[in-house]
């Protein structure tokens, strides 16, 4: 396990970056003093933000780039203006300067093309997924693809299936692993013929490192009867904002009836309780970081739109993915699978 672990980020992507870039790293510090950060863009407004921040500044080294990925920008417009820009060369850093991963909030397509054509993907895998974070009942499960593909053949579904468990593994190391095909029922003669030809794979030729247990239904997704929950992009990317927007509607509703409605203080108190730990449990800054899948070096994605807490926690997510050495796991679960 590595002691030191260095991150290449783009410090220029997102809303309010660099400011809340900044911010996160000095979260992440303060429970991780070894973590060293390789920051890409104006060098002026980093060193402008940076001057009162003696107290991390030997974790960090600045790299001037001249321009950035403007979030509105389509993905190949975005890959195009090449080496110049802050997302390219925090990608470029895994193989130009050593870093172990690359994270970034910015213009999430522009920066899974430059991903792909910086990195390449790991053999025999034919398209990177975009995986991340979802709450169940106990704890947490990885759901891929959130949007990276909007189709997928059964044999990417199959792939995905071997990237998902390797990443819980590296994130969970303790957990059992349980795979699941998102689907519209759980028999095996539901779904599209992609995903009963997954399914029959599977079935036929379990993988070693981990339980393949089906089909699951979305209604079951925060059960926690399966810790990775696979789907195709299309699926995964409208059933993700689906959960954040019914988790937001819930929230802001014992919101409102708590601030219009007449309680006692004895059942104030046991209410707001509750509140709060709904809060807690779906606080979406605690899931942050998107991983792309598939390629030769991790890339994590960071919502464009989180704050500095929320930042801090795709960096603890980065620091798990590279003790969790999770390229090894994903390259094993593939030989395991061909054997």
């Amino acid at each position: 396990m590595r002691e030191k672990i260095t991150i290449a980020v783009d410090a220029m992507g997102g809303d309010n970056s660099p400011k809340k870039i900044i911010e996160g790293i000095k979260i992440s510090l303060v429970k991780n003093p070894n973590l060293k950060f390789l920051l890409f863009g104006d060098e002026k407004i980093l060193v402008n933000y940076l001057g009162n921040e003696k107290n991390i500044l030997q974790n960090i080294e600045i790299h001037h780039c001249s321009q950035k990925v403007e979030d509105d920008e389509s993905p190949l417009s975005g890959a195009k203006k090449g080496n110049s820009t802050s997302m390219w060369q925090c990608i470029e850093a895994q193989k130009k300067l050593g870093a172990d991963i690359s994270l970034s909030a910015g213009n999430t397509g522009a920066l899974l093309v430059t991903s792909k054509m910086i990195l390449d993907t790991i053999k025999n895998i034919d398209k990177p997924a975009l995986a991340g974070m979802w709450p169940h009942k106990n704890g947490t499960n990885v759901v891929l693809d959130l949007g990276a593909n909007l189709e997928c053949s059964d044999k990417t579904l199959v792939n995905f299936c071997n990237m998902g468990a390797a990443l819980r593994k590296s994130l969970f190391p303790e957990d059992p692993i349980n795979v699941a095909l998102l689907n519209i029922g759980t028999e095996e003669t539901k779904g599209n013929e992609n995903l009963k030809k997954a399914y029959t794979a599977l079935k036929e030729k379990p993988n070693v490192n981990y339980n393949f247990s089906g089909f699951i239904e979305g209604n079951k997704i925060m059960k926690s009867d399966a810790n990775v929950i696979v789907t195709d992009g299309w699926t995964g990317n409208i059933a993700l904002k689906t959960a954040e927007g019914t988790a937001t509607f819930i929230s802001n509703y014992l919101k409102d009836s708590l601030t219009k409605n007449f309680i006692t203080k004895l059942s104030s108190f046991f209410v707001l309780n509750i509140f709060k730990k709904f809060k807690k449990k779906f606080d979406p800054r605690k899931y942050n970081g998107a991983i792309f899948l598939g390629l030769n070096g991790p890339v994590v994605k960071s919502h464009g739109s989180t704050d500095s807490l929320g930042f801090a926690y795709s960096i603890k997510m980065c620091n798990k993915i590279v003790k969790g050495e999770l390229l090894n796991k994903i390259k094993k679960n593939f030989e395991d699978s061909s054997e």
